[in-house]
């Protein structure tokens, strides 16, 4: 099986030396880039698997890679930040990063977030064919949703939280089922990634996010994806 390539994207060369030498020994290809503008270049070239990207850079920041990549690809973007800011947090996951890690952190925690990310990627599909409820429909078998006969486009981590949701439509899913489904048990205590992801999810499919009609928050305990009776499968 071919080994999987990772980007590796600081402006710290001894973290760069580190991530680098850690990965490789995991058995992963390493590419690397120390700035924004150079981290665009090397992924469009080479196309890696993951990317590990840092938010403050010279040149251009994190964000701003970020936001570029997700407007053609769905790779898994892990971030890296030296603040422990929830709302750089936010930020990121509203930008489409897959996850997020505050500098200093432990090089194991680092893998289990990369394994993580990568099973992810690796989601099998449904064995129900699809759903459609009023003009949204999900087609499980082809990874899609089609909202009044247009395909919305998703990240895999988006539609991966709204397949689980979906297929267990009517049914409450708590906080913990869903983050342990979606994400992995190494992320129990990430519910703000649940509310970040739920508020994408609404703002595609939603007539009014506000007021959501499909995708409903159960108070203290999770989230329900609502069918109306006349829905069909």
């Amino acid at each position: 099986m071919a080994r999987k390539h990772v980007l590796i994207v600081d402006d710290e060369l001894s973290i760069i030396k580190f991530l680098r030498a850690t990965l490789i020994a995991r058995d992963y290809e390493v590419l690397t880039a120390m700035d924004g503008a150079e981290a665009l270049q090397v992924f469009e070239i080479n196309l890696p698997d993951l990317v590990i990207l840092d938010i403050m850079m010279p040149k251009m920041n994190g964000f701003e890679v970020c936001r570029r990549l997700r407007e053609w690809t769905q790779v898994p973007i892990i971030m890296l930040s030296a603040r422990a800011d929830e709302a750089d947090k936010v930020k990121c996951l509203k930008l489409g990063a897959d996850d997020y890690l505050t500098k200093p952190f432990g090089i194991e925690e680092l893998m289990a977030r990369i394994e993580a990310v990568m099973r992810r990627v690796k989601t099998p599909p449904a064995t129900k064919p699809s759903l459609t409820c009023d003009n949204i429909t999900v087609n499980f078998a082809g990874r899609q949703v089609i909202i009044a006969g247009k395909e919305v486009r998703l990240t895999r981590t988006e539609y991966n939280l709204l397949q689980e949701l979906v297929l267990n439509a009517n049914k409450v899913m708590t906080h913990s089922m869903l983050l342990n489904k979606v994400w992995g048990p190494e992320y129990q205590t990430e519910k703000e990634y649940l509310r970040v992801f739920i508020g994408r999810l609404r703002k595609e499919l939603e007539p009014d996010p506000a007021n959501p009609r499909y995708l409903l928050t159960i108070p203290g305990v999770g989230y329900m994806f609502k069918v109306p009776p006349a829905a069909k499968s």
